[in-house]
């Protein structure tokens, strides 16, 4: 994708219209704060809602690069600020049939919103998608809601205040596996809760939205098919979704995209996992990360690794799409491979996946090459 071409999160190619609302179920932070992608009606094009929805989030994506919080985020906006996602905002659920269900969790330094492009894919194919937000302190930032502690007047709209979350940097003092293995734990939990709070809504449980005038939720009753659901994750979210396909047999498969290897336990080794779908760029895995892959698959036969030629690490996530030449050389953000094509193999290659582990009715399975490594733009890790 060259500088000529516009930079834009692109359209689902599936037959449904994509929508969009924001969840946030019990509003403290032991709570579930996730965005839901779902199969919709058609909306108004004016609905779509901004990429990144907080200038707070600007704020603390510099805090995570370790840039000037005074002067980075102002060019972050500049350069960001004004990037909308091609879905219909609180548009109205298309409710005729049942849908798979994916839980999407964020790497290090992300939020809810920076893969919208794989997101709003899965959905227009048919599935309903939540991205978590995790609370565990490796979000470049979150926000939850505490009580106020007093009423300014009578007429004061709401009784709770919101509470940011800023990353947990490391200490020089500290030990980082206990840290990100301990975020790793908590992850897991969040991801099982999302799905909790999901189950509720789709037997019919009523679950208040903290987060007011978003999508009646009572909508999704009877419309998740909770006996097929899959985990899905980038970087630190790709060890989550391996961790998740391990202690949470509601997952029935995981597809992890570039994990990060470093925050898992020995103890994964031993586990009886789902299987697992390892879909690599190029340029982020080390000797160490695949050997531990390769580990895991001789241990669990549905374990497939590929890795995208040309690709790296951001190639998953939005980023690689919405910045230019000058943008993704200092951030790194694209490879040698087109982004677009990039991305458009990451998802196909998980649909065949996920057609073949949820047994969907669907006809993802052209693609079953891509799962096996075999295109000109993926290879497969030989196997032990």
């Amino acid at each position: 994708m060259g500088s000529s071409q516009s930079l834009r999160v692109p359209t689902g190619k599936g037959p449904f219209n994509v929508g969009c609302t924001d969840v946030m179920a019990d509003h403290t932070r032991q709570g579930s704060f996730f965005r839901l992608y779902y199969p919709c009606e058609a909306y108004e094009p004016s609905t779509q809602p901004s990429w990144i929805p907080r200038c707070e989030y600007f704020v603390g994506l510099a805090d995570y690069l370790e840039k000037s919080t005074r002067w980075f985020p102002p060019l972050l906006t500049l350069a960001f600020g004004y990037y909308s996602i091609p879905v219909g905002w609180n548009a109205p659920f298309r409710a005729v049939e049942k849908y798979p269900l994916i839980i999407f969790s964020h790497g290090l330094g992300a939020f809810r919103t920076l893969y919208s492009s794989i997101c709003l894919e899965m959905a227009s194919q048919g599935f309903v998608v939540a991205a978590v937000e995790h609370r565990d302190e490796s979000a470049a930032c979150t926000y939850f809601f505490k009580p106020r502690v007093e009423q300014l007047s009578e007429d004061t709209q709401s009784d709770l205040e919101e509470v940011w979350l800023p990353i947990r940097k490391l200490n020089a003092s500290e030990e980082e596996f206990s840290l990100r293995n301990e975020q790793l734990s908590q992850r897991v939990e969040e991801c099982g809760r999302v799905l909790d709070v999901l189950a509720d809504i789709n037997s019919g449980t009523p679950i208040k939205n903290a987060l007011l005038d978003n999508l009646a939720l009572s909508v999704l009753k009877g419309c998740i098919d909770l006996q097929r659901v899959a985990v899905m994750g980038h970087s630190f979210g790709g060890s989550t979704s391996i961790l998740a396909a391990a202690k949470d047999k509601r997952f029935r498969c995981a597809v992890a995209l570039d994990s990060w290897m470093f925050p898992l336990a020995e103890d994964i080794y031993s586990k009886d996992l789902s299987p697992v779908f390892c879909i690599n760029s190029e340029k982020f895995q080390t000797q160490d990360s695949i050997a531990k892959m390769k580990r895991l698959q001789s241990t669990n036969n549905d374990l497939k690794i590929i890795t995208i030629l040309g690709s790296v690490h951001q190639s998953h996530t939005d980023f690689t799409l919405l910045t230019g030449d000058l943008l993704s050389k200092l951030f790194e953000t694209r490879g040698a491979i087109d982004p677009l094509k990039a991305l458009e193999i990451t998802n196909k290659a998980a649909m065949a996946f996920l057609q073949r582990h949820l047994d969907l009715q669907k006809d993802f399975d052209q693609w079953n090459a891509l799962v096996e490594g075999h295109d000109e733009d993926v290879v497969p890790v030989p196997e032990l």
